[in-house]
């Protein structure tokens, strides 16, 4: 058995660490969704095939980080090769064949059921990675629809049911668990197999370790803001000619993501200062996770297509998408240390009006040039990682500190 020491000292295995290269490509993909004449529906797109493909990830990582080395390899490579699937098929979900899409999806999921079956184990504090229930709209989907919203309709139910029911049944931890056990031992006795009765009072919850997970959701972010770097390079690169009006919105938007990065480190992935005051649970955590990183990705097709076309008047949509995906990532941030606990003061007087003023930006910001854009966005960002120094309430040093995931969730949470 391993020593709280060691368990302490557990990192990112090297399959672990493969295993994420597959969502690189993903979020290259789903970034260039957004890079012209975006409309609702591209929006709606992104979002749902970014939630399919992270659902994924979560329910593999979390696998992983409960199984520990008794992980399966094969699994591992199979969800990889899934996901790779999904990622090849988002173009064509916008050319309206997306049943590649959606089977690899439905694949993976049940390959993750499976997975945690295996262990006799349930997450339950975030069971819908264990749950069938939210893939049955997604089966709906694959019927004929001469109107596409008609399949869009059941992606977003499919979604609703997986979260709410994640977050409703993690709220009784017990009963979920009695009630797995129940349904084990029916579907035991259906079976004639009274032999197996024993894994019924095996069945056991899942303790997920804290700061293995931490890390591993911590890599996710660096994995976004890596595709956010390197949309803004390639960009540039293709651009040629290292004007002026270039070389400032690749200075302005580098330095947003480093400022993205640096809230990310000082107060982890919710970026906002409620390190020691309340660790969440996962009903809390993997939302506010799925947010902060598709904010992340928005960002970086905004970026991406400021650097293509640094010069001149900034497309209504490029502008959009860029301050509704800082909007959305501060909103996440304040909602978060809301719930979290910080300050009043940094919730009245960092959060909110970051949130308006990327808002009020993506609104009448029309006459601005791409790198003044870029520059109120990273005043926005400056003034939360100013948040130390400015109230007074610690050394603002050079040295951010990681907020771990390494505490029990309080019940209250």
């Amino acid at each position: 058995m391993a020593t709280p020491a060691s368990a302490e000292e557990r990192h990112a295995t090297w399959l672990e660490l493969f295993f994420d290269l597959v969502i690189v490509a993903a979020v290259a993909q789903l970034a260039h969704l957004l890079h012209d004449d975006v409309t609702w529906e591209t929006v709606l797109v992104f979002g749902v095939a970014y939630y399919a493909m992270w659902s994924v990830w979560t329910a593999f990582t979390l696998y992983a980080n409960i199984s520990g080395i008794r992980t399966r390899q094969r699994a591992m490579l199979l969800a990889m090769f899934g996901i790779a699937v999904m990622a090849a098929s988002v173009p064509l979900i916008e050319e309206g064949e997306p049943r590649a899409f959606v089977i690899a999806y439905i694949w993976c999921r049940f390959m993750g059921i499976s997975s945690f079956k295996r262990e006799n184990r349930i997450v339950t504090e975030w069971p819908g990675v264990q749950q069938a229930v939210g893939l049955i709209p997604w089966f709906a989907s694959l019927g004929n629809y001469e109107d596409e919203r008609i399949r869009y309709g059941l992606w977003i139910v499919g979604i609703a049911v997986d979260v709410f029911f994640s977050i409703t049944r993690s709220r009784d931890p017990k009963a979920l668990l009695e009630e797995e056990r129940r349904d084990l031992e029916r579907s035991l006795r259906r079976r004639h197999r009274e032999a197996d009765l024993g894994r019924v009072a095996q069945l056991q919850a899942a303790n997920p370790d804290r700061p293995h997970l931490g890390e591993r959701l911590g890599l996710f972010v660096i994995i976004v803001l890596g595709e956010a770097v390197a949309q803004l390079v390639n960009a540039a690169a293709e651009g040629g000619h290292w004007r002026m009006p270039l070389f400032m919105v690749v200075v302005a938007g580098f330095g947003l993501l480093v400022a993205l990065w640096w809230l990310t480190l000082r107060y982890g992935p919710s970026s906002a200062p409620t390190y020691g005051v309340r660790v969440f649970a996962l009903r809390l955590t993997m939302p506010s996770h799925y947010l902060t990183t598709v904010s992340i990705v928005v960002i970086a097709a905004g970026l991406g297509a400021l650097a293509a076309h640094p010069e001149g008047h900034v497309e209504t949509s490029t502008r959009v998408v860029l301050c509704s995906g800082a909007a959305l990532y501060f909103l996440t941030a304040t909602l978060m240390g809301a719930r979290g606990g910080a300050n009043w003061r940094w919730v009245v007087g960092w959060g909110v009006p970051s949130v308006l003023v990327c808002a009020l930006l993506g609104v009448f910001g029309g006459p601005l040039a791409a790198w003044a854009l870029l520059a109120v966005l990273l005043a926005a960002a400056l003034w939360h990682i100013a948040y130390r120094r400015v109230s007074g309430s610690g050394a603002d040093d050079d040295s951010p500190e990681v907020a771990p995931a390494g505490h029990e969730p309080e019940s209250a949470v």
